[in-house]
């Protein structure tokens, strides 16, 4: 009735070639042979003509799909949704009425979601209603004879490797911008990153005068967002000034930080001032801020003490921080953290305690983003995933590994040779003899150490985020005396063994502290191995799940009553 009243002009089953001329003078071809003259332009044409595939062998199979039309379509089936997005939730929660679901998430959280989503998953899955199988990617995909469900999922699980049977799968990846055919329009991207989303004004215009992009393609994907676009970018075309919809909001956030830039003005200040969040549009920019909060702590108030739970991740925009500095585990001083650079990515990244104290300096202005809203921005933004993974790296190795090593020495460590990679629950890193091929950084997840004495397998030790192995075979320039296990998923960052041993023999103050670490391992183990039962309580420990837990509860039965 609406399109009628308005006299709307729709052309159906209309695919557009090309777009040609220039602001005030654009012409559109479509595969028909039709063509249209405009003055001005709006792609909304979102991403989910390019929804992204499974990518594993028998993507394609009977029972897999990308989208879901109706979910009264299916009962009494068992239904596998891969994804961790709003899609991938509410159809889990539709089709749990009638079905048996099991949700696949590759990461331990829902981390892209929308918070009324997030409440509404947890429940269902605490309840019952859907089961959730985190850390879990897919492998394979085959027919299933002569089982009940007609179809074997194959997937590496946090605990291993596992066979899901079920009758259909609907993945809920989201999907690729259609980049080849809107740079065909003239429209430029800011980098190669295949999620990368088209640099725009505040005004939703593209690099192409007169050209509007708006909703997921320029890197909003909820559909009230690209509402309130639509009407603004028509309103920009026509050459009327008004406010986004979020304008007010952004106003609030910002009035602490300044009564007198314009919202755009102290966006601008932002960007300038932080390079971690240049490489974003400003919808992407204005979305993250509205996640985050804008603070300006009064000099020398905690930003956070060491070995907090806190997982917020800070950028400053102004001022300065200070950074505590600990030697065998004292006080030591406080380091400094300018405009620009950020901090807090041990516990973003690793989910551990914090490894410093952290105050305001002089001037301090701060963007303090929620863990959920930056895991969000660096599954969508490769710059930034790659910038913060440098910075952890970097800040890894100085707080665990050479807290004395000059910044050329410890550049050249980790220049050559750095590689990252993801070990399933129960896959070994390395093995007991094994030649040594470099000195692992725990990223993410734990490790067991383990040895074989009198014919079985014997836990000696258990490694949490942020700590290291591998560095005794290095030393001693010898096969690899024990075991390294992936207790839960876990990511290791691996330094080349050839580099680390020629930076160690030019620094003999921590080849040093390296060697009294090696000689601390080499009497500890051979505690362990003394025990009358060797590795039991650290093996009972981790079957416990006291490996990744953050409190324990023990209760002393020959003191408790009962």
């Amino acid at each position: 009735r609406e399109i009628a009243k308005l006299g709307l002009h729709i052309r159906y089953g209309c695919e557009v070639t090309g777009i040609g001329g220039s602001d005030e003078n654009f012409e559109v071809k479509t595969r028909s042979g039709e063509v249209f003259f405009c003055r001005k332009l709006i792609l909304a044409i979102g991403l989910q003509g390019n929804l992204r595939p499974l990518g594993v062998p028998g993507e394609d199979l009977q029972g897999v799909q990308y989208q879901l039309d109706d979910p009264d379509e299916y009962s009494d089936e068992t239904i596998v949704v891969v994804g961790a997005g709003d899609a991938a939730i509410e159809n889990a929660l539709a089709l749990a009425e009638r079905n048996r679901v099991i949700l696949v998430n590759r990461n331990e959280e829902f981390a892209r979601c929308k918070e009324g989503n997030l409440t509404l998953v947890m429940n269902a899955i605490k309840e019952g209603r859907i089961e959730c199988r985190y850390g879990t990617s897919g492998l394979k995909v085959e027919r299933a004879p002569g089982a009940e469900a007609p179809l074997a999922f194959a997937v590496k699980t946090s605990a291993g490797p596992d066979v899901i049977e079920c009758h259909r799968i609907i993945a809920r990846l989201g999907a690729v911008p259609p980049r080849k055919l809107v740079e065909g329009f003239g429209v430029l991207f800011p980098s190669k990153d295949p999620n990368s989303v088209p640099e725009l004004t505040d005004k939703y215009e593209s690099n192409v005068k007169g050209l509007y992009i708006i909703g997921a393609l320029g890197g909003y994907p909820l559909i009230k967002q690209a509402m309130n676009q639509g009407y603004e970018a028509v309103e920009f075309a026509l050459g009327k000034a008004i406010a986004p919809a979020d304008e007010p909001l952004l106003a609030r956030k910002f009035a602490g930080f300044s009564r007198t830039k314009s919202v755009s003005q102290v966006l601008d200040v932002i960007q300038a001032n932080v390079p971690l969040l240049s490489g974003i549009n400003r919808l992407q920019l204005r979305e993250f801020i509205l996640e985050s909060d804008v603070r300006a702590p009064d000099e020398g108030e905690t930003i956070f003490e060491r070995n907090d739970y806190t997982n917020s991740f800070y950028m400053i925009v102004g001022g300065e921080v200070q950074v505590e500095v600990m030697k065998e585990g004292r006080h030591a001083g406080w380091f400094p953290l300018g405009p620009g650079q950020f901090f807090g990515e041990l516990g973003l990244i690793s989910g551990r305690r914090r490894s410093s104290s952290v105050r305001a300096g002089r001037d301090c202005v701060l963007i303090e983003a929620p863990r959920r809203a930056m895991l969000k921005l660096i599954a969508s933004v490769e710059s930034i995933r790659k910038q913060i993974d440098e910075a952890f790296l970097k800040r890894a190795v100085r707080t665990y590994l050479a807290p004395m090593l000059p910044e050329s020495e410890l550049d050249e460590l980790l220049s050559v040779g750095v590689r990252a990679k993801t070990f399933g629950g129960g896959e070994v890193l390395f093995a007991e003899g094994d030649p040594p091929d470099g000195l692992y950084l725990i990223r993410r997840g734990s490790v067991t150490i383990s040895r074989r004495i009198a014919g079985r397998e014997v836990v000696l030790s258990y490694l949490s985020a942020g700590n290291y192995v591998g560095e005794m075979a290095l030393i001693s320039d010898s096969p690899r005396t024990a075991a390294v296990k992936a207790a839960v998923t876990t990511e290791a960052v691996i330094l080349d063994g050839a580099t680390f041993k020629r930076v160690l023999a030019r620094n003999p103050v921590w080849r040093e502290e390296m060697e009294g670490r090696f000689m601390d391992r080499l009497r500890a183990n051979a505690a362990m191995e003394a025990q009358p039962d060797p590795g039991n309580i650290i093996a009972f420990l981790m079957q416990q799940g006291v490996g990744e837990a953050t409190d324990v509860l023990l209760i002393d039965e020959a003191l408790c009553v009962r």
